[in-house]
């Protein structure tokens, strides 16, 4: 493995920002409908262009023009399962990368199977809460992402940890959704699946931990953390990013 190209760093997170606001890539999002606002403005502040539809007649135009998808399980039915598997198909037939967040598979068993149904259909990434990711198991051909107060990732072969982030993301509902998003922007111009996403977390870890001393409580934090997200610069990064590495 290039050591180079597997241990992401802080001038990495630097330098994808800056790549992802040059080329403003399409990101389309099956989004928990609590989340879609917060999550799209996200994607918007760090330059890219969401993309939110889950219908049935346009999931698969949708897909075909944007880079890269994101499958969040938040809110699921019956029509949306069925949305998901369409979206899925074309993202892997168009050769894009595609990132499942498996939200409350610990919560129900029929959930669950369908996370590992699509799981098998070969995500880019796999991301999740601790909770989650214990149910889902070794994930081999995708990267595995444990959020928390520290985000673990691992690609099999490297385990890097993102220390970035404030107390207050978990007091705003949809923190997690608007990173998957970000992670999926990064990944869209970067192939590396773990520098992409390490890039990502750091990006919007560091944006939380500056906008904090701006705000109240958790309110204002989020609209203080989607205005320091959409001006963090390269420096910020440098200074501020924390990841670190470890062979697995």
């Amino acid at each position: 493995m290039n050591e180079s190209v597997s241990r992401p760093t802080a001038a990495d997170a630097a330098e994808l920002l800056a790549r992802v606001r040059a080329r403003r890539p399409r990101v389309h999002c099956l989004m928990n409908s609590v989340v879609q606002k917060f999550t799209a403005d996200g994607i918007t502040a760090v330059g890219a262009i969401p993309s939110m539809t889950s219908s049935l007649d346009e999931i698969a135009d949708f897909v075909a023009r944007a880079d890269v998808l994101t499958v969040n399980l938040g809110t699921l039915d019956a029509e949306r399962r069925h949305v998901i598997r369409i979206a899925v198909d074309m993202a892997n037939a168009g050769g894009k990368p595609w990132i499942l967040d498996p939200v409350h598979c610990d919560y129900s068993p029929g959930r669950l199977a369908f996370a590992r149904d699509l799981i098998a259909l070969g995500p880019t990434v796999v991301r999740g809460n601790r909770a989650e990711m214990a149910l889902i198991g070794e994930v081999r051909a995708s990267l595995a992402i444990e959020t928390g107060p520290v985000d673990h990732l691992s690609d099999g072969s490297v385990q890097v940890t993102v220390e970035n982030g404030h107390v207050w993301m978990a007091g705003v509902t949809g923190t997690g959704c608007l990173s998957g998003g970000v992670i999926a922007a990064f990944l869209a111009v970067e192939g590396n699946a773990l520098k992409a996403a390490a890039a990502a977390l750091a990006t919007t870890g560091v944006a939380a931990e500056l906008a904090a001393p701006e705000a109240r409580g958790p309110g204002s934090f989020g609209i203080a953390f989607l205005d320091t997200l959409a001006s963090l610069s390269a420096d910020d990064l440098l200074k501020h990013a924390r990841i670190r590495h470890a062979t697995a």
